[in-house]
């Protein structure tokens, strides 16, 4: 019985290991600190993801100053990309007042090909500063 026992475990071991090691769980997740933005206001990256994946985009954030970024994200093509989701995460428990927190966005992609996706930050208040950081990425669904 403990013969037959070892090999078992062993098999269990090696399928959870490839489970976590599969497309599904390597999401691709892109983030920007304030630190980035502070040494370049415009930023741009890019991404590739497979056709059905589902992705963040998580930039740095301070509504304290009175600046936001744009809650919707400007999708260059949206048959191809679709924003799912849009939150705010505070800097929660460091108890610092007027700390910066972060903007999650969260974007599917819908079949193959490119887009690109913009986002401002800005004072949204007509007078306000517009475009103090932006952030542009290029998506390629494969």
């Amino acid at each position: 019985m403990k013969s037959r026992l070892i090999p078992m475990c062993v098999m269990v071991a090696l399928s959870l290991s490839l489970l976590a090691c599969s497309p599904a769980s390597r999401l691709a997740s892109l983030e920007v600190s304030c630190d980035d933005f502070y040494e370049q206001n415009h930023i741009s990256r890019a991404v590739e993801v497979a056709a059905g994946d589902s992705f963040t985009v998580t930039l740095c954030s301070n509504p304290t100053t009175g600046f936001s970024w744009s809650e919707q994200a400007q999708i260059g093509d949206q048959t191809l990309l679709q924003q799912t989701g849009h939150e705010f995460i505070s800097p929660g428990e460091k108890g610092l007042l007027g700390a910066a927190g972060e903007e999650v966005w969260t974007l599917k992609a819908l079949k193959k090909g490119e887009a690109t996706v913009s986002m401002e930050y800005s004072r949204p208040w007509e007078g306000g500063e517009k475009g103090t950081w932006t952030f542009n990425l290029t998506v390629v669904v494969k």
